[in-house]
């Protein structure tokens, strides 16, 4: 399969979405195949094998879930992948077919085994071509804070993969961001993060400060202030894994499901109900609906013990 050819079939992906949230399980099954492909050169694995690894992925790098599902989340990816690119059999080597049940206990029983096509693995073979189909799927269904623990999460090396990202845009696969944005953004709030007031800098140089959109922009997160916090790099990590979130009154969130023990991570727990700062010079503040975005598939709320999804912010 040429180059070009799977970069498209990734690109095109099925994107089901779960419970009203957007779905990454493919794209977390994938990588993890291709973490899988560059230690061993081989993408043959069993469901058993891989539920508790892709299922991980999926809680960290995913929207929440009811701590109830959390254990068989991979059995989706692993069933509804598609088939041009993935070839799924039982125990016996007989073909499962695309409408079987998405039951962890059944792909056990069974004992399905799925491998990329041989084709997919020639093609993942050539010089580049892995790197390239990895970048793809961070720039499609993740966003740049983040990026660096989903490559490792899933085994692969950070660096080979950055490597490759300007063949990517000079093939017009991700949409361009706006020239300009991530300066307007810390000239708004004054070079200083939103959650903590951050301020540093080196020879008047800002530094450890980043733009961080609200919405991300791999899922149409537009280029606006409305669509965006100054946060230092701490707190922007944080906020794209879902530790930090708002509230549709501008202030923070922190998840029931943060932990710190040392003084310096409780400062991030006390970070609970401040207001963030507001934007300079009459710029807006964060739009409610992409606050809405960011706590319905992005902020992880505590497990939920009516056996229910937690509620999303609202959006107004």
């Amino acid at each position: 399969m040429p180059r070009d050819q799977l970069l498209d079939r990734l690109a095109a992906l099925r994107r089901a979405r779960v419970a009203g949230r957007r779905a990454p399980h493919k794209a977390l099954l994938l990588l993890w195949l291709l973490g899988r492909f560059a230690a061993t050169g081989r993408t043959e694995v069993s469901y058993a094998e891989a539920e508790e690894p892709v299922s991980a992925l999926i809680n960290d790098f995913g929207p929440p879930a009811r701590a109830a599902t959390a254990r068989q989340r991979a059995a989706m990816p692993f069933v509804h992948l598609e088939r041009e690119l993935w070839e799924l059999t039982d125990a016996e080597g007989r073909p499962l077919p695309p409408e079987t049940p998405e039951r962890g206990t059944l792909l056990r029983r069974t004992g399905a085994r799925g491998r990329l096509r041989a084709e997919v693995e020639l093609a993942l073979a050539e010089p580049g071509v892995l790197a390239d189909c990895a970048r793809l799927l961070l720039d499609e269904h993740f966003t740049p804070a983040i990026d660096g623990l989903v490559v490792e999460a899933a085994g692969l090396e950070l660096t080979e993969v950055e490597g490759v990202a300007h063949r990517l845009v000079a093939g017009g696969r991700r949409r361009a961001r706006s020239a300009g944005f991530a300066r307007a953004v810390l000239e708004a709030y004054g070079h200083a993060c939103a959650m903590c007031g951050f301020d540093g800098a080196l020879d008047r140089r800002p530094v450890g400060l980043e733009a961080a959109h609200i919405r991300w922009h791999s899922q149409d997160g537009p280029d606006r202030l409305a669509n965006a916090l100054a946060l230092c790099a701490l707190h922007h990590t944080l906020f794209d894994l879902g530790a930090l979130g708002l509230t549709t009154e501008g202030r923070i969130r922190v998840s029931a499901r943060f932990e710190a023990r040392s003084a310096s991570g409780r400062e991030t727990r006390a970070l609970a109900g401040r207001p963030l700062a507001a934007p300079r010079g009459g710029h807006p503040g964060p739009g409610r609906a992409f606050v809405a975005w960011h706590g319905a598939e992005v902020f992880k709320e505590a497990p939920s013990t009516s056996g229910r999804e937690a509620a999303p912010v609202p959006a107004g």
